[in-house]
């Protein structure tokens, strides 16, 4: 499971070393994909896999809108390789379009890594910090067991 949050940068050939304490459970082989939010998503292999199967399954390819689900997701993702430097390199486009810039901060997200420009992650309004205020979460926590 991935957690934490750590503060790096890219170098000049947009390449994001993968903190240490990330690396194992990432493997060697994984998935760069844009995230929901305005981030990057790093998944390892067979957990990507395991992710589009789901979707796959939930969606009939048969309607025109299941199709172009599957084909953002699919055009939005790129297969890479960590070096022995334990870094990788981050596509062009993704910077470009995510706005980042040389700093980025890092976040552990249980079953994928985040990548996000620090200029967003300080100034999102939809980064939120989740506190376990009872009162603020009731209605979404019920049912879940913390």
């Amino acid at each position: 499971m991935f957690v934490g949050e750590y503060n790096n940068s890219i170098d000049d050939r947009n390449r994001l070393i993968i903190p240490s304490k990330m690396r194992d459970e990432l493997g060697q082989k994984c998935i760069l994909a844009k995230g929901v939010d305005p981030c990057i998503e790093i998944y390892p292999e067979q957990a990507w896999n395991e992710r589009m199967m789901h979707i796959m399954s939930s969606l009939r390819e048969s309607k025109k809108e299941s199709r172009a689900i599957l084909r953002t997701i699919s055009k939005n993702a790129v297969n890479t390789e960590v070096d022995k430097q334990g870094r990788v390199v981050l596509p062009q486009g993704f910077i470009r379009d995510l706005n980042i810039k040389k700093d980025v901060v890092t976040v552990g997200a249980t079953n994928k890594i985040e990548v996000w420009s620090k200029a967003t992650w300080d100034s999102d309004a939809d980064v939120e910090e989740f506190s376990f205020s009872h009162e603020k979460y009731a209605g979404i926590t019920e049912g879940y067991d913390f």
